[in-house]
C-alpha cells in the first residue's frame, strides 16, 4: 500500500499519530477515483471526492487549530506536501466560512448571476422543506 506523503523529506515527530487516519482517508480516496459513474451525471462523479478532501482538510485542522493535538512543524509539513488544502484552511479561520465545504461554493464567476452557490444561503432563507444540493460539490448547505 503506497504512503500518504510524497516527498523524500523525513516527516516531523507525530506523524505516526495522523498518518493511520490520513492512510485509511488515501484508501477511501483511491475508492472514490475508481468507483462506477455509471448512470451519475458527469458532477455527481466528483462529490465523493469533494467530500473526502473537505475531510482530510478538516482533520488537520482540527488537530492544529481545536485540540491543538499536533505541532506548528507537522502542520506545516502537511500543507507543504499538499496532504491538507492551504486555501479551504485559510477560509474556514474567517468569519462567516467555518463550514465552507469547498472553495467552488464562494467563486462567483461559476455561476450564472455573478453570486455564490445555494449551498452557502442560510436555510432559514430558504423555502420551507425544500431540499438544497450543490451542483459542485453535492453539499447540503455549508453556512449554518
Amino acid at each position: 500500500m503506497p504512503k500518504v506523503r510524497r516527498s523524500r523529506k523525513p516527516p516531523p515527530d507525530g506523524w505516526e499519530l495522523i498518518e493511520p487516519t490520513l492512510e485509511e482517508l488515501e484508501q477511501k480516496m483511491r475508492e472514490a477515483e475508481t468507483e462506477s459513474h455509471e448512470g451519475k451525471r458527469k458532477v455527481e462523479a466528483l462529490w465523493p471526492i469533494f467530500k473526502i478532501h473537505n475531510q482530510k482538510s478538516r482533520y488537520i485542522y482540527d488537530l492544529f487549530h481545536r485540540r491543538k493535538a499536533i505541532s506548528r512543524e507537522l502542520y506545516d509539513f502537511c500543507l507543504q506536501e499538499k496532504i491538507a488544502d492551504q486555501n479551504l484552511i485559510a477560509k474556514w479561520k474567517k468569519q462567516g466560512y467555518e463550514n465552507l465545504c469547498c472553495l467552488r461554493c464562494i467563486q462567483t464567476r461559476d455561476t450564472n448571476f455573478g453570486t455564490s452557490c445555494i449551498c452557502r444561503v442560510p436555510k432559514s432563507k430558504l423555502e420551507e422543506g425544500r431540499i438544497v444540493e450543490c451542483v459542485h460539490c453535492g453539499c447540503r448547505g455549508c453556512s449554518g
